[in-house]
């Protein structure tokens, strides 16, 4: 996810268990773990400059950087380096092991311990990582100025999912289950990745909105989005019934342009953030059966922490300003 900087945060990334994320800023990079929340290492300005992305491989050395902002130090928003922050050196350029590079601007880069997925507006590349790394797919897509794109990282599902050539669509590299939004943001679709069928369908609300991350729970029980409404939504997958009717659901048979906003899923609970402010979210560790959490990390610098229950109960638990802690220590 990325933004106009704020507090000089260029965009914000969860690792692919959730149990980091990493800061691209105007001044380097910032690593943090998110339970307990603590600043687990940094790039300075001298080292790499601005940075206007970062992608982290799970919780190893490696991080795939993209420059931007206001001074990049390495290149400009066309290539993609892998930092080792193992490898020995005096220079930072010493920690540089590898470099993709292309003629159009990089939107997203992702990774898992055997891929690298590099997104540009309208092509996608998939090369093999990270020991000798070579071409193994590469995809057209449509106009795709978001560098909207993910990857399973579980090494035992293929999937990967971006936009397809026709506007709405979807296109799936093999895997199980995948969650959309709409084109206005106000529904979130789950679909059988085999056989296409639509799964469920999840309101999250009536008026146009962007939505900014999806995030599926460790168990797969729960979805969690967040949206410029500054609103983090939690619905329930495994157990549809504790989801919101709309009221009308109760009259009987109606309409079918108010039958399909009345047979709408609404969330169970959600909370608000900074409304101006960007923000991911992703789910915490349960603290037990009945109550689980949802993490929400702010480009304005804030960390929120939310419990919820089964029955819609959502209370913060925690909040802290994550720019304000600094560790002492290099990444």
């Amino acid at each position: 996810m990325t933004q106009q900087p704020l507090r000089g945060v260029t965009s914000l990334h969860f690792n692919q268990d959730q149990s980091c994320f990493c800061c691209a800023m105007e001044t380097g990079v910032r690593i943090y773990n998110v339970e307990p929340l603590m600043e687990k290492g940094h790039l300075d300005h001298e080292q790499v400059g601005s940075m206007g992305l970062v992608e982290m491989l799970h919780r190893s050395n490696l991080l795939a950087l993209v420059g931007g902002g206001s001074s990049p130090k390495f290149s400009d928003i066309s290539a993609v380096l892998i930092w080792d922050d193992a490898r020995e050196g005096k220079d930072s350029k010493d920690k540089l092991v590898l470099e993709f590079t292309f003629t159009k601007p990089v939107l997203a880069v992702r990774m898992r311990h055997d891929k690298i997925v590099i997104v540009l507006r309208n092509r996608i590349y998939v090369y093999s990582f990270p020991n000798n790394p070579r071409k193994l797919f590469e995809f057209d897509t449509r106009d795709n100025p978001k560098g909207l794109c993910d990857l399973c990282p579980s090494l035992e599902k293929q999937l990967l999912v971006f936009p397809g050539h026709k506007c709405g669509s979807l296109q799936l590299v093999p895997g199980t289950v995948v969650a959309s939004a709409s084109q206005k943001g106000t529904l979130i679709r789950l679909f059988d990745t085999q056989s296409k069928e639509k799964l469920v369908e999840l309101r999250r609300g009536t008026d146009p909105a962007t939505l900014y991350c999806i995030n599926f729970s460790h168990d797969s029980s729960f979805l969690c989005a967040s949206s410029d409404k500054g609103t983090v939504h939690i619905f329930a997958l495994k157990d549809t019934r504790l989801n919101r009717r709309s009221a009308l659901a109760r009259v009987g048979k109606v309409g079918p342009m108010i039958g399909q906003y009345v047979d709408s899923q609404w969330s169970l609970a959600s909370f608000t953030v900074p409304a101006e402010s960007a923000c991911i979210c992703a789910f915490g560790r349960n603290t037990s059966k009945n109550v689980n959490s949802v993490i929400a990390i702010c480009v304005d610098g804030t960390f929120h922490k939310y419990v919820f229950t089964p029955d819609g109960n959502c209370n913060r638990e925690a909040f802290d300003v994550y720019l304000d802690i600094c560790d002492d220590d290099d990444f």
